[in-house]
């Protein structure tokens, strides 16, 4: 005889009813973790996950069966099924097409998309009010194999010093991985192609710094052993798990924010779906201030400006992206020649 289901649930959240359907699911089995639990865990840090993804248009990555089932992306909302209340945003994809994603209003957003299977929230660095305009600059720090979490952490420490001496504030988190990214909140007057370079200029001044343990280089070929810079996190429809997301792995591990201080002393798997709330309860958003100052992205673009004088002009962009101006080819070193680096073919 097959196991009885848990009967679904109905729950206030934010104002809206939100049913809750099979809450005993297993999404993380090494863990035991239901749907329930997840769904209750984003309620827990409502306040932090919301700075994080208020009004942005927000790709999900679902888990109907928990994580050790199909997996899916889900940039557009269905037509159907959907609670009347439910916002969406109209954000364009590279290639020209567009989608209405779901955009939180409130914390009933993250809480329907919770029961729907959602366990990693991936917020585009824009709000739908200006789907054109990133208001979030993000680096992505990436250790290669055989690099440890302090490794990241040295690489990120050498970050923190040139955005102070820019005089912006940095916002770390743990990846909830191996990686750690850093937030700046910037001013929504300048495109993804403005903000990417942006990003790779401030990457190189990051190199500069640290040549031999901090690379920009896109070819895994080059990048040795080194922390990996990834400015292409800032191209367009390139998103990141945001602060207080579930990641999809068996510890179900959190993309958690922390200090500067705190930084150097984590690992990141203090954080997980048990300890965060209790953390966040405790200590609070240590990302409580990031949107009480937009920083002015002209520096970095003087920088990118500086850069290309220099000889240091564009980087590849990510391959499924369309070709863009001024971009050099996308053919991997080892592979180049004449012909293809003149004309590329790949």
């Amino acid at each position: 005889m097959a196991a009885s289901r848990s009967p679904a649930v109905e729950v206030e959240v934010a104002g809206h009813p939100v049913r809750l359907s099979s809450p005993d699911k297993v999404c993380f089995p090494e863990r035991g973790y239901t749907k329930r639990d997840v769904f209750e865990y984003y309620l827990a840090v409502g306040d932090g996950i919301m700075r994080a993804l208020g009004n942005r248009p927000t790709t999900l990555q679902r888990f109907p069966d928990g994580i050790e089932g199909e997996a899916f992306f889900q940039k557009r909302i269905p037509t159907r099924g959907v609670p009347e209340w439910v916002q969406t945003a109209t954000i364009s994809f590279p290639s020209g097409r567009t989608a209405d994603e779901l955009c939180p209003a409130d914390l009933a957003h993250v809480a329907w998309a919770a029961q729907m299977g959602t366990i990693v929230f991936h917020p585009w660095p824009v709000r739908g009010a200006a789907p054109d305009n990133p208001d979030e600059l993000r680096l992505d720090l990436d250790p290669q194999p055989g690099l440890g979490f302090g490794d990241v952490v040295a690489a990120a420490e050498v970050v923190h010093e040139v955005l102070d001496e820019l005089g912006f504030v940095g916002y770390p988190k743990t990846s909830g991985g191996r990686g750690v990214h850093v937030y700046v909140r910037i001013r929504p007057e300048w495109s993804f192609v403005q903000v990417r370079r942006a990003v790779i200029a401030l990457a190189r001044a990051v190199e500069r710094r640290s040549p031999d343990t901090i690379t920009t280089s896109w070819w895994k070929e080059e990048r040795g052993d080194r922390v990996f810079l990834d400015y292409n996190q800032m191209a367009r429809d390139r998103t990141i798990a945001c602060a207080y997301s579930l990641r999809a792995n068996a510890r179900a591990t959190v993309s958690t924010p922390v200090t500067w201080a705190e930084l150097p002393d984590v690992t990141p798997d203090d954080f997980d779906l048990r300890t965060v709330p209790a953390r966040f309860a405790k200590v609070g958003d240590p990302h409580a201030g990031i949107d009480d100052v937009a920083h002015d992205l002209t520096p970095l673009l003087e920088w990118s400006e500086r850069d290309e004088r220099d000889g240091q002009g564009d980087l590849p962009y990510p391959p499924d992206h369309p070709k863009m101006p001024g971009e050099p080819p996308r053919v991997q070193p080892s592979r180049k020649n004449a012909a293809n680096w003149e004309t590329d073919k790949h």
